[in-house]
């Protein structure tokens, strides 16, 4: 069967996603299976299958969907304001996922098979380096206009995914939505202090 990211089947591809995402919701990542996907898609097991072979293919495959639609709401972002820039990334970071609390139970049960699984470990790699890039052109943006101090951008957007990995982490482990709005006002004054 073919890359499921070299074939078109965008209609049914889009629905197979919010199956799996309203599943994963559902059931996390450690019950969920391809029945229970099915029924949330509204058809049998062989029309997923007909798709994507296991799972695991179906689970990468939602997670290339993931991070589609983040690049997408930040292209959505209309300011170029370094500053404003970067608290809309912050806030899609830290605020966004308090809407979705099972989701983000399912994706860290998916974080933990990372190890083990190449298909998770590279699209969660790939998620982190993109956003890392998204974090420091904001950064460098702002130093270049003078907005910013002259930091190590490098530096600065490590720092940052720091305080969210742990706050996304600490808000599923302990069950605290809490952790999620104390890391974003601690990466706002992080950056506060070390960018200006």
């Amino acid at each position: 069967m073919a890359d499921p990211s070299e074939r078109e089947f965008p209609e049914q591809n889009e629905e197979i996603m919010q199956a799996t995402y309203r599943a994963l919701r559902e059931h996390g990542y450690a019950d969920l299976t391809i029945k229970r996907i099915a029924a949330e898609y509204g058809k049998s097991t062989a029309a997923v299958h007909y798709y994507y072979d296991t799972k695991e293919e179906l689970l990468a495959a939602f997670l290339d969907h993931l991070l589609e639609r983040f690049v997408d709401s930040i292209h959505a972002v209309e300011t170029t304001d370094p500053e404003k820039r970067l608290e809309l990334l912050l806030d899609m970071l830290l605020v966004k996922p308090q809407e979705n609390p099972d989701l983000s139970v399912a994706l860290l049960e998916m974080r933990s098979q990372a190890p083990y699984k190449d298909a998770f470990r590279d699209r969660f790699k790939q998620n982190d380096e993109y956003i890392r890039y998204m974090l420091k052109a904001v950064i460098n943006h702002g130093i270049d206009e003078g907005v910013f101090d002259d930091v190590d951008a490098d530096h600065v957007t490590r720092a940052l995914m720091t305080i969210v990995d742990g706050g996304r982490t600490r808000a599923v482990v302990l069950d605290d939505l809490s952790a999620l709005e104390t890391a974003r006002e601690t990466a706002r004054e992080y950056a506060e202090a070390t960018l200006r």
